[in-house]
């Protein structure tokens, strides 16, 4: 199948409409690749989303719960934050692993990248698998009431499939995981 390989949309023009130390939200004029005017609004992410999925020696994994703002629920998650973009991945995952787990891992694994949500934002995240795990204490940031629980990877993928975990960074890293088992590779 043939894709353009330019960007079939035209800016007419472009308006700030807000800015904080994380994000940047622009409001777009612009000719829609049919030749149409139209809008657009793009939320720009000043730093990368990065996730970490635990897994230890006997393939348990730690979630971390807490209750988030932009969904108006509770969520459970693979510990996961914000890296700055001139910030290696690798080094902001073994700082969020860290500061809210109280874990240090000896191995590391790529385990995908991803657009978390291209229809409206940039926002890009890397995750990585941590295992060869040793506790240390947890440094939360202020702003988080985080709960940790430690549980069966199993259990894990069976909240994915129940539809119990949502969160996009933590579905995408236990099902890849999950694979990963499946195809002998852990």
């Amino acid at each position: 199948m043939h894709h353009p390989e330019h960007n079939p949309w035209k800016v007419t023009s472009e308006d700030e409409i807000y800015n904080n130390p994380w994000i940047q939200l622009t409001h777009y004029e612009v000719i829609n690749p049919s030749g149409n005017p139209g809008i657009y609004g793009k939320v720009h992410f000043k730093n990368r989303a990065i996730g970490v999925l635990p897994l230890d020696g006997e393939l348990n994994t730690y979630l971390v719960g807490q209750y988030r703002f932009t969904i108006d629920d509770y969520s459970w998650e693979m510990p996961e934050g914000g890296g700055p973009l001139n910030e290696d991945p690798l080094d902001a995952a073994k700082r969020e692993l860290l500061e809210e787990t109280g874990l240090k891992a000896q191995e590391w694994t790529w385990l995908c990248h991803m657009h978390l949500s291209n229809s409206v934002s940039d926002e890009y995240g890397v995750v990585y698998l941590a295992r060869g795990l040793q506790q240390f204490e947890a440094e939360p940031e202020e702003t988080e009431q985080l709960v940790i629980r430690k549980l069966p990877f199993a259990e894990a993928y069976q909240m994915v499939v129940e539809g119990k975990i949502t969160d996009s960074m933590t579905v995408a890293a236990i099902l890849r995981v999950q694979l990963m088992i499946n195809n002998g590779e852990l």
